[in-house]
């Protein structure tokens, strides 16, 4: 007693879960002791609660309107009530019976201190943990749900794993080399986000890399849906583990042709993997995705819990329309695993409700369209512009190349200097711009793609500044050039900036003002200056 360490309940007695909850005898006991009204009240109270997990377990879906905390946390304590190292007078002699030294620690997963699956199967069940074993397969239900009220009706099966996008990518493709042995090759339409590509190499693949191409009419970058064909069909289809695309990402760059791409793959007898990293928040991803599902083929798609669903990082969904997939992913992980990334998943759905759901999702769709046009505004008194990219809903992007021209003009044309942006804002605690230093397109060689003629102006500022070859990246082995913008050459440097699921009016108005700060610094010198200021001659 009075010791800091708090020892396993088998020494000292079960804490925190209850031992039992109220059930019908109990209540009517309850009249004897005091008045029977104030019973019955208290009975319809505990009742109403007990409705609500009756309905959970039945229909196994969003609840319609979202719990409040007691009744969640009651639910918790009382699943936790099912595992071993939870029940009264409990012995255990096993290597790992679930023992917690520290309160603090047991009191934030709720005693469910199992963890997840088994050797075998991360989603098997647990002789030990009755209660995490349920709280795991009722997230899959109500994960599976949200995606369908999202949009992908077509999904049919779901697992949650404790581990974020790029890992669950690489296990991903680990089961479907199980299932495709002879598959070798990941035909992948490019995107510069490390993870995803890294999560090829980490399977033991070899990517092969589909550049994009510029979409007519506008400054997006788009699929070459040509290109996979034809990559497909130089490889031997055989010989292909999947066609890897992706939906959610950074302007200009916009969602992948899935439902084009999912044709291909059904024609070619090829497996597709989808990228749906943040994908969920967005209509348009979600639209993409169905549709490959119905008229083409989707084996997977994959999407991080964090982004969606707003909890903290360290898991993802793998969602397919068909089962085979999702159990051999489940089988192929390696031990248990913890439970807390489905856990707060669990909590969080339930807390959600299927209108609290979709009020997120029809919140980010009209603050993305009103962010888009007060950004636009606000970069134009400045004399910049956003580029035009229409069907990317999630991320926007200023053209930088007017601040370039300044630069050459002032004898500065080292662009670097236009990353001094990004570290503004983050001094001005704005998290998440990108500044991105690209190569252009030689005047006399390379068009600049995507820029139509009424922007003449713009395109004798971008073509100023000649910088190819300077922002080259080696990933895994592979050389990738202007790195960060998706293709080898672009018309003009750019700062991005999302408008993603959780993010208020209130933010984005704070980080529009901030911008317009840090671009009048800039224009001030700043940056500048301090990079070139002489050496003070101190070692």
């Amino acid at each position: 007693q009075g010791s800091k360490f708090c020892f396993p309940a088998s020494l000292t007695g079960p804490r925190g879960p209850p031992a039992a909850a109220m059930n019908a005898q109990h209540f009517e006991l309850m009249r004897d002791l005091i008045n029977p009204n104030y019973a019955l009240q208290a009975e319809q109270a505990r009742n109403s609660r007990s409705g609500m997990i009756s309905t959970l377990l039945s229909q196994r879906r969003l609840p319609d309107k979202g719990w409040d905390d007691d009744s969640i946390r009651m639910l918790l304590e009382e699943l936790a009530s099912f595992d071993t190292n939870n029940f009264m007078g409990n012995v255990g002699v096993g290597e790992r019976e679930g023992r917690v030294i520290s309160e603090l620690v047991r009191q934030r997963h709720f005693g469910l201190t199992h963890g997840i699956g088994r050797s075998g199967d991360v989603m098997a069940e647990q002789p030990k943990a009755a209660g995490s074993s349920l709280i795991v397969q009722l997230t899959r239900y109500l994960a599976l749900d949200a995606i369908r009220l999202a949009g992908i009706k077509a999904a049919k099966a779901c697992c949650v794993l404790p581990a974020a996008t790029g890992l669950t990518m690489t296990l991903v493709f680990l089961a479907m080399k199980q299932l495709r042995p002879s598959g070798r090759y990941v035909v992948w339409s490019r995107i510069d986000q490390k993870s995803c590509f890294k999560a090829i190499g980490a399977a033991g693949l070899q990517p092969v890399v589909v550049e994009l191409k510029p979409l007519e009419g506008s400054d997006a970058l788009g699929t070459d849906v040509a290109g996979i064909r034809a990559a497909v069909e130089r490889l031997g289809a055989e010989n292909v583990l999947c066609i890897c695309t992706t939906t959610s990402t950074f302007a200009p760059r916009v969602p992948d042709s899935v439902d084009e791409v999912a044709k291909i793959a059904k024609e070619l007898d090829v497996p597709h993997v989808i990228n749906n990293a943040y994908g969920l928040q967005c209509s348009k991803c979600t639209h993409l995705i169905e549709t490959g599902c119905r008229s083409g083929r989707v084996d997977a798609f994959v999407q991080s819990t964090d982004k969606n669903f707003l909890v903290p990082v360290g898991g993802a969904i793998v969602a397919s329309p068909q089962s085979k997939l999702i159990d051999k992913v489940s089988e192929l992980y390696p031990g248990r695993a913890s439970m807390s990334p489905l856990l707060d998943l669990f909590i969080t759905l339930l807390s959600l409700g299927s209108s609290g759901w979709k009020k997120l999702l029809d919140d980010r769709k009209k603050n993305a369209e009103w962010f888009q046009e007060r950004l636009g505004a606000a970069v134009e008194r400045q004399g910049l512009r956003l580029l035009r990219v229409p069907a990317n809903r999630i991320s926007f992007a200023v053209d930088l190349s007017p601040l370039a021209k300044s630069l050459e003009s002032k004898g500065h044309g080292d662009v670097d200097h236009l990353t001094f942006l990004g570290s503004a804002l983050f001094t001005r605690r704005v998290s998440g711009p990108r500044v991105v230093l690209c190569a252009q397109p030689e005047a006399s060689g390379e068009e600049a793609s995507g820029v139509s003629g009424a922007e003449g102006e713009a395109l004798e500022a971008q073509a100023s500044v000649k910088v190819k070859g300077k922002f080259k990246k080696t990933i895994d082995g592979i050389p990738f050039q202007s790195y960060g913008a998706h293709v080898n050459t672009y018309p003009c440097c750019y700062l991005t900036a999302a408008c993603a699921l959780g993010a208020t009016r209130e933010e984005m108005e704070a980080f529009i003002t901030r911008l317009d700060s840090a671009l009048q610094d800039y224009r001030k010198g700043a940056g500048r200056k301090e990079k070139n200021k002489e050496p003070t001659g101190k070692s």
